[in-house]
């Protein structure tokens, strides 16, 4: 049995996840599920990237803490992984004593082996907003292919590493402005110590050959550039411990947090930490996109040589996503959150259609959207589930056959296939896997099509032969249900079910069920309906249209802020909060003064037609009542009526202002009519 430690990149604690990030999520968790259906000891680590600038500038325009922001999105994370079948064994934090322990060691043995050294750099200053810029605020051309809106460490396009002040035309992402250079004093490790190392390393099979290649011409020229690890104060992160004011970069503390992850996994469950990660016997194996690959398989690999910890045992990286052959738009609704992909389709489905597509190969993969729903539709449900569907009713009451039917060897054939599957599997061929499958489903649906067991029910003499067919059928969608169960778990909890026969081991595709009694079939897998994804795509763009911000407009007007001071904004509430008040137009038809009232006006407000409203308003002070009469008004139309000493006031009318003299009626534009809604 093997020992397995299995990770993904850590997403952002800023950002919620949508259907690019789960290439890598799914991926990684079909690889897992693989790995325990084999019977390996396999985990599954992963936890939020929390440190950085952007946390802490969200969390001053919103007046709430780093941590408050980290904890509710972690959540919403939590729950679309959840939402997509995505198991971690333990889903962390990278803002964890365990992680902040782990940083601490590591740093001391860099610094120990005389990698550390001390360099006064030129970074770029937003003027207008008071701070250093980290990386990930700046935008600008590559210095190298001259790509333009690129990252201010990486480029996404060539791979090239750079500091911001070397991007061409660099822009500040948090004003808009062109930055300054400023100079500050910050901590480099010095990789270059290890050129060898990392140059054997890097090409021992544990890279895909396409990352291997690339990362080559890093070792050819030039000597491997200083990793610049530290940011000055303030930045939301660990202090580093012997240069007070000094922060790790996240880049340091977020692939530790696998490790402190790890920490706080072994602490919960009784583990040596030491065997999963200082420990010859143990896999570990990382997931990663390619536009991080430069950070995972030469500075990672630094640190953990440095510190005497377990290498990775396999990098599988990725490609990115496209949409019907196009990067993710968010105008066009293909930039899709995975909470609102759940709101309309299976996320069964999704598992699939990426495991169809996805390699061992750093390539990127297409989500085409026509030949999504026609591949679900006529691989899953068409071939996959039909064949439950169309027999286990047959049989229900009477079970499987006590002996196994003859079947043309199919279902032989189909164990030999196991470890051909498997292997697939295990390499990350994902696509190849199921293109395997496929092939023994397109023989399994021709043998149901044959026997026709709704012909032979019809026959009470040929019950015994509809059984036989029956328990055939059944035991080929069992197997194919153990060869899908890493992809579709549901499904083949669902089989299991069915058959009263739990999935737990790969193995089991290798020998028929006989004689078990049945349960009632339940719905497994639904057809695709194209106008789901039509749906789908345009809540996203117009989830778009209302995150877009509203350009700020320079004018003339000098409006003083006394107003806002004296009574700041309320709390926030949500859209359905403000959706139970009902605001209509109403208008004034009669208006009088309360004579023993030193404030109220008694207003007889018309809805139209013959509904009106007594309403009493403190606005004595303000209006004179015969001036008020004909005036069209905002009225709260269901507040719960309010009985006082002059009568009962069945409503509100909508004003601003402090009071006394200062208060001014709220009044629709020309062309408003009485009892229309206000939104």
């Amino acid at each position: 049995m093997r020992q397995i430690l299995v990770t993904s990149a850590l997403p952002y604690a800023n950002g919620h996840i949508h259907i690019g990030h789960l290439v890598e999520y799914l991926q990684t968790d079909i690889w897992v599920r693989f790995q325990k259906l084999r019977g390996n000891r396999c985990i599954y680590i992963c936890a939020d990237d929390t440190h950085g600038t952007a946390i802490s500038i969200r969390a001053q325009k919103e007046g709430r803490t780093e941590e408050q922001i980290i904890a509710e999105m972690q959540q919403d994370h939590v729950r679309d992984f959840t939402g997509f079948g995505i198991e971690f064994d333990l889903y962390g934090s990278t803002n964890s004593e365990e992680n902040r322990e782990l940083c601490g060691e590591i740093w001391s043995a860099l610094r120990k082996a005389d990698m550390v050294v001390e360099k006064e750099i030129e970074q770029l200053f937003d003027v207008e907003k008071g701070a250093f810029l980290a990386d990930r605020f700046v935008r600008g051309t590559c210095p190298k292919c001259q790509s333009e809106n690129q990252p201010g460490d990486n480029c996404g396009n060539c791979g090239e590493t750079y500091s911001p002040v070397e991007l061409v035309d660099p822009v500040s992402t948090l004003s808009g402005t062109c930055p300054e250079v400023r100079k500050a004093l910050h901590l480099f490790v010095q990789i270059e110590q290890m050129h060898d190392f990392l140059d054997e390393w890097t090409q021992s099979g544990t890279l895909p050959s396409e990352s291997a290649n690339y990362l080559k011409n890093f070792f050819l020229n030039e000597p491997l550039r200083d990793w610049d690890i530290s940011r000055p104060a303030p930045y939301f992160g660990f202090e580093i411990p012997d240069s007070p004011g000094n922060y790790w970069y996240v880049w340091f503390d977020a692939p530790i947090g696998y490790m402190g992850t790890t920490k706080k996994w072994c602490d919960l469950n009784g583990e040596n930490f030491a065997d999963w990660w200082r420990s010859e016997d143990t896999e570990i194996h990382h997931f990663i996109g390619k536009d991080i690959q430069y950070f995972h398989t030469l500075f990672w690999p630094a640190m953990l040589k440095t510190a005497g910890f377990t290498l990775p045992t396999k990098v599988h990286i990725h490609g990115f996503l496209q949409v019907d052959g196009e990067k993710m738009s968010k105008s066009r609704g293909t930039f899709i959150q995975a909470s609102t992909y759940l709101k309309h389709l299976d996320p069964a489905a999704l598992r699939y259609y990426y495991a169809s597509k996805l390699s061992s190969k750093v390539n990127d993969l297409d989500l085409n959207l026509e030949e999504f729903a026609s591949k679900v539709n006529s691989d899953l449900v068409g071939k996959v589930v039909n064949l439950a569907s169309r027999t286990v009713r047959f049989i229900k009451d009477v079970g499987l056959a006590t002996e196994y039917p003859d079947d043309g060897g199919l279902f032989a054939a189909g164990a030999a296939q196991g470890e051909k599957i498997a292997t697939a599997y295990e390499a990350g061929d994902f696509n190849k896997a199921m293109r395997l499958i496929m092939e023994l489903a397109d023989k399994a649906n021709p043998y149901v099509e044959e026997n026709a067991p709704w012909e032979l029910r019809k026959d009470e003499q040929k019950a015994d032969e509809l059984q036989a067919v029956c328990t055939v059928a059944l035991n080929l969608f069992r197997q194919l249900a153990v060869y899908l169960a890493p992809v579709l778990p549901r499904l083949a909890q669902q089989a299991g079910d069915l058959l009263n026969a739990p999935i737990t081991s790969w193995d089991e595709a290798a020998s028929p069920l006989l004689g078990n009694q049945l349960n009632k079939f339940e719905h497994m897998m639904q057809r695709i309906d194209p106008k789901k994804i039509n749906a789908m795509i345009e809540e996203s763009r117009e989830e778009q249209a209302l995150e877009e911000e509203v350009p700020v407009v320079k004018h003339s007007y000098q409006d003083d802020a006394a107003a806002l001071q004296s009574e700041p904004i309320a709390e926030q509430i949500t859209i359905d909060d403000f959706a139970k008040v009902d605001l209509r137009v109403a208008r004034i038809v009669e208006a009088k003064a309360v004579p023993e009232a030193r404030k109220l006006v008694q207003l007889t407000l018309s809805l139209g037609g013959e509904e009106t409203r007594n309403v009493f308003a403190g606005m004595k002070s303000a209006y004179e009542v015969d001036a008020l009469q004909g005036r069209l008004v905002v009225l709260v139309a269901n507040l719960a009526p309010r009985k006082m000493k002059f009568g009962v006031s069945e409503g509100m009318v909508i004003a601003s202002g402090p009071g006394g003299e200062d208060i001014y009626l709220l009044s629709p534009d020309e062309g408003a009519v009485p009892g229309q809604r206000v939104h």
